[in-house]
Formats: structure tokens, C-alpha cells, sequence
């Protein structure tokens, strides 16, 4: 690594806003058609509704939306937590998270530990290789999945 500076952010926890990969997100839209950005800013948003840090997203209503939501990752706990229950209330969550199976939050609202299996209404898609988010040169240091949370009856 010649110029350790410019992997600084990546490396460190200066910022845990990952802005989406816009590749990504299209695919993901094209089978979602996303109504909804739950956690964004007014310059990465993928939605024309979305809620930044004007609009706590963990405190309102997702009314029934298809909802995209790239949250920042110190906070997947909560985040994660809301998806599901947005989910049992009608929504449509698609999270993109790093693929944390080791956490708490993994735990609670994607994993079922007793039956080795996503939990009722979740479903997980392991990312291949490292995401690359931003203009940046270099990839994620960590893998990613994504999670998506739909409503089950069996909640």
C-alpha cells in the first residue's frame, strides 16, 4: 500500500456511512421498485422519499413501503430491529449490511441459532467478493449480505 492515507477512512471508524453501490442498487430495484430510503442523505439517496438524519427513521412509520436501507453499521442493531418489525406491519425491508454472523444483531432479527436457518419472513443473500462503495479505488474490508425482511404471518 503506497499511500496508506487515502484507505484511512475505509480502515477506521471515522465514518460508518457506506454510500450504496449504484450498480447494486439498480439491480435490486428492478426486482423491488423501491418506494422508500430509510436511512440516507440528501446527496447519496436512492429514493425521491427518504428520510436522512432530519427524520429519525427508527421512530416513524415505513408505511407499507418497499423500503431500500443501506444503515449506517454501528447502528445494524437497531436498524435491523425496525426492518422487522416494518415487515410484520406490511413493509418490504432489503438491508445492506456487512455480513456480520458473529453479532448480536445478526442473531436477533436475521438467524434463527435453534433451526440453523434464516428466521420466518427473512431471507439472506450473501454478496460475492468485497463491495466497492464510492469512488474510492479500493473494496469494503468486510463481506456483505443482504437481508430482506418480508411479512410472514408467523412473525
Amino acid at each position: 500500500m503506497s499511500n496508506p492515507s487515502k484507505f484511512t477512512a475505509l480502515f477506521s471508524r471515522a465514518s460508518d456511512e457506506w454510500s450504496t453501490p449504484p450498480d447494486l442498487w439498480r439491480t435490486l430495484h428492478e426486482e423491488f421498485g423501491f418506494t422508500l430510503d430509510a436511512a440516507a442523505t440528501q446527496e447519496n439517496t436512492t429514493c425521491v422519499r427518504f428520510f436522512d438524519r432530519r427524520v429519525d427513521a427508527l421512530t416513524v412509520s415505513w408505511e407499507n413501503a418497499v423500503v431500500w436501507l443501506n444503515p449506517p453499521y454501528s447502528k445494524c442493531r437497531p436498524f435491523l430491529a425496525k426492518a422487522k418489525q416494518e415487515a410484520q406491519a406490511g413493509a418490504t425491508v432489503v438491508c445492506l449490511v456487512p455480513s456480520r454472523t458473529d453479532t448480536k444483531w445478526w442473531h436477533e432479527s436475521v438467524w434463527d441459532t435453534a433451526r440453523h436457518q434464516p428466521r420466518p419472513g427473512v431471507e439472506v443473500r450473501f454478496v460475492k467478493g468485497r463491495l466497492r462503495f464510492g469512488p474510492g479505488t479500493g473494496t469494503a474490508p468486510f463481506p456483505s449480505a443482504l437481508v430482506i425482511f418480508r411479512f410472514d404471518p408467523k412473525g
